[in-house]
This record gives C-alpha cells, structure tokens and sequence, in this order.
C-alpha cells in the first residue's frame, strides 16, 4: 500500500482510505455491522490505516460501527481515523447545514462518544455554513485542538474562496472533495489553490457511485432511497452517454491486467496534489480490490488518452452539486 505524508502533520497516511458513508445504510440500502468490521480488518491487512467517518452517515450509525470494532479489536493505534462535523439533523432526516461553534463542539463530543475513543486524529466542517463566520468555525476547531480533542482539523466541500479564508484564520490540513474521472470540476481552480497552500485532498467518490466500476448497463434502475436514484448521470439519456465512456475505458484497464476501477482509481492517485482516494466498501471483497490500485502509474499516453474518451463521450459532464445540503 502506497503512503503519503498530509500536509501540516507529522504523519503519513494510506493512499488509499476506506469510506464509510455506506456502512451508516442511509441511502445506500443498509449495512450489516458484522460485515463492516469484517471490511475495516481487510482493509488492515492491506495497510488501508485511514478510515474516513461522519455523524451524518446513517445519523451516528456509521461512527457506532467503525467504534465499536476497533474497540472490541483493540486497534485504536493503528488506524489514522477522521470524521467530520458541521451537519445536523431532525427526526424526520432532514439535514441542515451548521458550522457554529456550539454545534461543532457538541458534534466532537457526540463522535468521541459513537467512535469510543479519547482523540480524534482528524476532524473535517463537513459543508461550508453560509452563516457562520469560516473565522469561527476555525477558531472552535483550534479549542478543541488545544483542548487534546482533537489532533488536526481540516475542511470538505469548500470553494478555493473558502479554503483561502480557512487558512487565513488557522490551519487546515485537508479539503475532502468530491473529485473523479467523470468530476473534475475541483480541476478549475480548488485543486490548484490546495497545492498552492499546502492543503491535502481527500478525494471521495472516487469511482463515482459505482459508475466506474464498469457493473451498470443501460437497462440498469435504482430503487427509491438509493442516491444514484436522484443523481442525474444514471438517468437518461445521460446514463447511456457515460456508459459509452465506461466501455471505451475498459480496454485501456484490461491491457493492464486491471479491473476498471482499479484504472479509475489510479488515474486519481496519479492527480498531483491529491493525498488520497477515498474507497467506499461495505464487504471485504470490495475493499480487497484496492491492492490493485497501488504500486503502478500511468504513462503520460495513457492519461492522454483518458482524458480523450471522458471529453469525447461526456460533453455535459454532470456534477456532484445534488449530493450538497440545502443551505
């Protein structure tokens, strides 16, 4: 497994993380704790130490299983584990953004709770808050830094604006964004001002909610509940029109003797200034997948010719925006 160093830190991360979003359930057709601890020792056994949680994933159930495994496993110190904060929600589900310091403090404490452990090594305002001051936010996250809380704070979602801002008040050492072959718009300018200010990036949806995995065909539906259901890339017509540049993407992972995801995800381990990609699994068999993403590169023709079929084939590439949170 390939480590990298996080900018702002003295530690060194796998280039590969396991995401949790899935095993909270919500949205994604429940989990099975049993199964989640099974995934969360693979990833272990292949040097996957970054595990990448969230009070809102599953509204505390995600944190409560990832908790409660390396509890009982007795891991605690080998695994580099970030969660996030910033997000509320009411009975009925519905998800507000809240960045306050009140709320940030309350969620720190909520998530040293769930994830039963005495520090956090990394905690991320999970959506900027349009009402709140970035300053502030800053400034509660250095308290409980100070307070031994926590060991580093970062942020997610944020404009290279916001970034700017963020790092102007304190000392972030990570944006986590959304960033993919088919979702580069952090291309423009986030992914630069990160490297310009020595940010790290933690790169979700790496292969785009199961759209890089090549298992779709165009006749595939998704139930109510699922978020690919609301997500406007698997609807047609623009479903087809992204399947046609999974198919011509293929043969370029085949002559390598990889699966496609393993090509996508390459293809973001090879973006310069990414820090590490983020691999949602729910099983071990999907997270034992990852081994083949590490210890190779692309050549320059084969990203040259990557980036030829994405622009060929998707010419309105669709975003993540639905995925955001009302403001």
């Amino acid at each position: 497994m390939e480590r990298r160093k996080l900018p702002g830190t003295d530690r060194e991360v796998s280039a590969i993380g396991l995401g949790t979003w899935v095993a909270g359930g919500a949205m994604w057709g429940g989990s099975d704790a049993r199964l989640i601890g099974k995934t969360i020792e693979k990833a272990l056994e292949l040097g996957i130490d970054l595990i990448d949680t969230a009070p809102v994933y599953g509204f505390g159930r995600s944190e409560e299983i990832v908790g409660a495994w390396l509890d009982e496993a007795k891991v605690r110190d080998r695994v580099f584990l970030a969660t996030k904060c910033g997000l509320a929600w009411d009975e009925a589900g519905r998800i507000r953004r809240d960045s306050s310091p009140a709320r940030i403090r309350s969620d720190v404490e909520a998530s040293l709770s769930r994830l039963r452990t005495e520090r956090l090594d990394l905690v991320q305002i999970h959506w900027p808050d349009p009402a709140t001051p970035i300053a502030a936010s800053i400034e509660a996250l250095e308290t409980l830094r100070e307070e031994g809380k926590l060991l580093w704070y970062g942020v997610s979602n944020y404009s290279a604006a916001q970034l700017a801002e963020a790092t102007a008040a304190g000392r972030p050492v990570v944006n986590q964004v959304p960033y993919n072959l088919f979702e580069r718009e952090i291309e423009e300018d986030v992914l630069p001002t990160c490297r310009e200010l020595d940010v790290g990036v933690f790169a979700y949806g790496a292969i785009c909610r199961g759209l890089l995995s090549g298992k779709f065909r165009p006749e595939t539906t998704f139930p109510e509940g699922d978020i690919r259901s609301s997500d406007p890339k698997f609807q047609p017509p623009r479903f087809a029109r992204y399947l046609a540049a999974v198919d011509r993407l293929r043969p370029m992972a085949y002559a390598r003797n990889k699966s496609l995801t393993h090509l996508a995800v390459r293809w973001l381990l090879d973006q310069p200034g990414v820090t590490a990609a983020l691999w949602g699994a729910r099983s071990p068999s999907q997270i034992e997948q990852a081994a083949g993403a590490t210890g190779w590169r692309l050549a320059p023709g084969e990203l040259e010719g990557i980036d030829r079929i994405v622009r060929e084939e998707v010419q309105a590439p669709i975003g993540p925006e639905f995925m955001a949170p009302p403001v």
